[in-house]
């Protein structure tokens, strides 16, 4: 396998900053890093190394996203040619790492769709698994979900669907209110799934007591559940208090208002997970689109229900995620990376070869300019064309 250094970059790992450091990509995973001129020793040994000089650039692991609906014109609902198509628009916005996520339908549809995904999976290493976002959801906190699809979990949907997924859903939503909703969240933990509290009524009790039962993600935090009331704090605040919950947050300044968003990061040090829950918009033009079977309008970059303009996912990229959070909400270059990499990882089990630019790790990486542009992009140690 070719080598390929990666020098003189401000590197963006494991919480820290490293200046004029390098990475040396042994094929698909990371062989060895350092600072200074140390690397020119490291591939002295393999004369036909790739070398690229960051020329100071932000180096970062390559971001994964735990939820997203699709991009490029395609909705991950589609198939595999249209997941593939979403994957390469994130792709070349420093997403380099999916979890594939799926909108409400019925239960035989989406047990098809996540046995497409873990068979896509098999052969495409972007692709991580699935997230079923549904149907085990609050009809009252639908957002751009079908009402009419909308039901509690029973002890025969939950073996459909970890059948038909062959150990590859990483995640599902649900709320946890519902009757068997407790029930449920044992039974996708047990099953390795990570559980993530969303659109749902519960109160913090309630929430408390799912994390208690397994859950370990609250899904995109302040949107599709209550918000926090002082005397009524919530799911949100259940989740902050809960150590080892990840929180997920849309921070595109539409879902969040910025200074929620740093109150978030600074209630949840390193448990804060920047995701897109972007659909078929994102990365494309304004118009009229489909979110499974709903009618979407985009206008403004703004998604909504065509019928009663609920915010419909979302037209962000994990690029623009970084730099929102580093300049509009004021965390640290390092805080913010973290929620696009590290956390991340470890919310669906993967910390041990995932999100870190460290020796042994997955060969992905992103070079940003000092604005934050993407400025190339590695997977699995392979430069993805601009």
């Amino acid at each position: 396998m070719t080598a390929h250094v990666i020098h003189s970059a401000r590197l963006v790992s494991e919480g820290r900053v490293a200046r004029n450091a390098w990475v040396l990509f042994d094929g698909d995973r990371v062989g060895a890093t350092g600072t200074g001129d140390e690397w020119v020793a490291a591939v002295a040994g393999a004369p036909d190394a790739v070398v690229t000089d960051a020329d100071g650039g932000w180096l970062t692991p390559g971001f994964i996203d735990l939820h997203g609906h699709g991009g490029g014109g395609a909705a991950f609902d589609d198939g595999p040619d249209a997941i593939r198509t979403a994957l390469d628009l994130h792709q070349r916005h420093g997403t380099t790492r999916f979890v594939v996520s799926l909108v409400t339908a019925t239960v035989p549809q989406l047990a098809d769709r996540v046995g497409a995904v873990a068979a896509l999976a098999a052969e495409d290493p972007r692709v991580l698994g699935s997230h079923l976002e549904g149907p085990f959801l609050d009809v009252g906190h639908k957002g751009a979900h079908d009402p009419a699809l909308l039901r509690p979990a029973t002890p025969a949907d939950i073996d459909v669907l970890l059948e038909a997924a062959r150990g590859t859903l990483r995640q599902i939503t649900l709320a946890p209110e519902l009757p068997g909703g407790m029930d449920a969240v044992r039974a996708f933990a047990g099953a390795g799934v990570a559980v993530a509290v969303g659109h749902t009524g519960a109160d913090y009790e309630q929430t408390r007591a799912a994390f208690d039962a397994g859950a370990t993600i609250l899904t995109h935090a302040f949107n599709g559940m209550e918000g926090i009331h002082h005397r009524a704090p919530g799911p949100v605040a259940a989740a902050t208090r809960t150590p080892g919950v990840t929180v997920e947050v849309i921070n595109d300044g539409i879902h969040v208002h910025p200074e929620v968003v740093r109150m978030a990061f600074a209630a949840a040090p390193g448990r804060v997970a920047l995701i897109t829950d972007a659909m078929a918009a994102a990365g494309e033009a304004d118009g009229d689109y489909l979110l499974g079977a709903l009618h979407v309008q985009v206008r403004d970059g703004v998604a909504r229900l065509t019928g009663g303009g609920s915010i419909a996912g979302s037209t962000l990229t994990q690029d623009d995620a970084l730099r929102r959070a580093v300049q509009e909400v004021g965390v640290s270059v390092e805080e913010a990376v973290r929620a696009l990499t590290e956390t991340p990882a470890a919310a669906i089990g993967r910390a041990a070869d995932l999100g870190r630019l460290a020796p042994g790790h997955a060969a992905d990486a992103v070079l940003l300019d000092d604005g934050f542009r993407v400025l190339q992009v590695w997977s699995a140690g392979a430069p993805v064309p601009r």
